[in-house]
């Protein structure tokens, strides 16, 4: 897939959304500051306010990561209140194209460009190459994808797996269960292992223990955590890890991911103090009577500041690489 220069780049989660322009196929990103989603009402007005408005570039291509499944004509963000029209955006901005992917494949992208002074290992560093890779990102939301190479390509395969079904296991967990906010019926990995999730873990521990500590962000909860000053936002951490450590062992034990499997997201990377590297291992590794496939498999936690970013960075200066269909939307001034 080729691209028309200069691209508009973008990043679009739940919270926030990172812009950056590339001018030319030998440009690194020129990134702009971050933008609170709630701070505009459309996707138009940010881009034009937070972005045009601080260049003289015109963008002659977008290509946007957006945190929602990529059907139809319009996309609704699972997490945010913005809605993405791509004709809407090659109208207003005179575009020949808007290029779109799920936020999480550009992650995936991430994964195959990043060296390893970007990723700390949790125990091994044993990568097959060219082998199925999974990434695993809680923030927002939980996003999940699967990469496979095939005909010298990396392709991607994105999907909604933060959304299978999560469940309890040790006599702790079953009494804090009853407790934990539903979506019709159902507790969902992305309902504990998310930014939603912790709240959720942490109010459930409350209400496990009859304890009165009032409503904690996500961020709250990490802080409070980390500073040892509340016992109860200590266990939801360590019980998020240990979700987390579950949910990736499920995930690889589908794709056989001997590739590896990055941890992303910034939720990981603030709490990254809390991990045990044998406890979550052994939680990634349960998985009778796999465990010992599960053993050989690398898992890394990827501390690039914006890994997203640099992923699709490498989709539009080195497309050669990937192996776009299936998991990038293309509208044209033609369509």
């Amino acid at each position: 897939m080729e691209f028309a220069f200069p691209v508009l780049i973008g990043d679009i989660g739940g919270t926030n959304a990172r812009f950056a322009i590339i001018r030319d196929s030998n440009s690194t990103a020129e990134p702009f500051d971050l933008v609170r989603i709630r701070s505009f009402d459309t996707i138009e007005d940010a881009i034009q306010s937070a972005v045009l408005d601080k260049t003289s570039l015109l963008p002659a291509t977008m290509m946007l990561a957006i945190a929602t499944p990529l059907f139809g004509e319009e996309f609704h963000l699972t997490n945010g209140d913005w809605v993405i029209r791509p004709r809407d955006l090659i109208t207003r901005f005179n575009l020949s194209a808007v290029c779109l992917m799920n936020d999480f494949a550009a992650q995936a992208l991430a994964a195959i460009i990043l060296p390893k002074q970007e990723l700390e290992f949790i125990g091994h560093d044993n990568i097959v190459d060219q082998a199925p890779k999974v990434v695993i990102g809680p923030g927002t939301g939980l996003g999940i994808a699967n990469l496979v190479y095939v005909n010298d390509n990396w392709s991607i395969l994105s999907g909604e797996g933060g959304h299978v079904d999560l469940g309890p296991r040790t006599v702790r967990e079953i009494e804090i269960w009853p407790h934990l906010n539903r979506l019709e019926g159902r507790v969902s990995a992305e309902l504990a292992v998310s930014g939603q999730g912790l709240e959720n873990l942490y109010q459930a521990i409350c209400t496990t223990d009859r304890a009165q500590t009032g409503i904690k962000t996500a961020a709250d909860i990490s802080s409070s955590a980390i500073d040892g000053t509340d016992d109860r936002a200590i266990e939801a951490v360590y019980l998020f890890l240990t979700l987390l450590a579950r949910v990736a062992g499920d995930m690889a034990l589908i794709t056989l991911a001997s590739g590896g499997i990055y941890i992303a997201g910034g939720i990981p990377q603030k709490i990254q103090s809390f991990v045990n590297t044998k406890h979550f291992r052994d939680e990634f590794e349960n998985k009778a009577p796999h465990r010992h496939i599960l053993e050989k498999y690398a898992i890394c936690m990827v501390t690039h500041p914006n890994p997203a970013m640099a992923g699709l960075a490498a989709c539009v200066t080195q497309p050669g690489r990937f192996y776009t269909a299936g998991f990038i939307r293309r509208f044209t001034q033609k369509d």
